[in-house]
């Protein structure tokens, strides 16, 4: 009987092994499968170049990612070569439809080469039935570990974005300004307000001036975290100056019916910084120098 059967094992760690004739076909067809997979992704480069992916590179990576799905599909799926060779794509910024491209063209050329060795329509059948066996979970697990490396990069990026985007930082004696840019979230407001307290008594500060010149837009919500955080720092003993009010968001403002009035305003970081030395009780006093002969 000629029928391909193909069975499957499990070893201790749980990963399916495929004992199959498509298998003894990968193995002795190797080169020619890696030729004309070659090809054809320098083909779809040539169609669709990459402007951040450089020609020599590009041939050098995929002779890499050829030999590891050969090793993951050969060494039952042993995934660390494959783990680590979708972190340095990742790393280096290609795409990630270079890699599902990359197994998709695999599988047709797979299915190219064997598909010849069929005697009849049935085991043709069933080669491109192993061969999605055997293919599937490589493209599932790339898609997988290449989703959570990319959801770690954007948590691990967001986390520092966020610790950098709310400082408070001391410019001198009891006087604090904390520059906020970008659009303030509940999530954000909870970090400013946490920064704003702890930086007040760190730095023994008497007057933080919260400046929003790089907020770009100022509605209810974000007018209500900002005279929370006033508030807050009114309740450890200091006072709270609010710069950088443009026209439009003093407009806005007004249209909104938002009262200021229980902290000081200023239109710019210079005039907050004046202010915040009389509450101190010191002034900026400018000496005449002559020159000297």
């Amino acid at each position: 009987m000629n029928g391909i059967i193909i069975t499957r094992k499990r070893d201790l760690k749980g990963v399916t092994s495929l004992d199959s004739p498509v298998i003894a076909h990968l193995k002795e067809h190797k080169d020619k499968i890696v030729e004309l997979w070659m090809k054809k992704m320098d083909e779809a480069a040539a169609e669709a170049p990459q402007s951040n992916i450089n020609y020599k590179a590009l041939i050098t990576t995929n002779e890499t990612f050829a030999e590891v799905i050969y090793n993951y599909i050969l060494n039952d799926g042993s995934s660390r070569n494959l783990n680590e060779f979708i972190g340095r794509i990742l790393q280096f910024g290609w795409p990630l439809s270079y890699l599902t491209h990359g197994i998709q063209v695999f599988r047709r050329v797979v299915i190219e080469v064997i598909g010849g060795k069929a005697e009849n329509t049935k085991e043709l059948l069933q080669l491109y039935q192993q061969t999605d066996a055997i293919i599937d979970p490589i493209s599932n697990k790339l898609i997988h570990d290449a989703a959570e490396q990319w959801e770690n990069t954007v948590y691990l990026q967001k986390n520092a974005l966020m610790e950098l985007s709310a400082p408070l930082i001391p410019v001198m004696e009891k006087i604090s300004v904390m520059p906020l840019i970008g659009t303030i979230d509940t999530e954000r407001a909870k970090l400013i307000m946490e920064n704003l307290l702890e930086g007040v008594i760190e730095h023994r500060s008497e007057v933080v001036l919260i400046d929003i010149t790089g907020v770009p837009i100022v509605d209810t919500m974000v007018a209500h975290h900002i005279i929370q955080a006033a508030e807050a720092v009114r309740l450890v003993g200091a006072k709270c100056i609010l710069v950088g009010i443009r026209p439009e968001i003093a407009q806005t403002i007004v249209n909104l019916g938002i009262t200021l009035s229980d902290f000081p305003t200023r239109s710019t970081l210079k005039e907050g910084i004046e202010t915040a030395l009389k509450m101190t009780k010191r002034e900026i006093v400018f000496i005449d120098q002559e020159g000297s002969d």
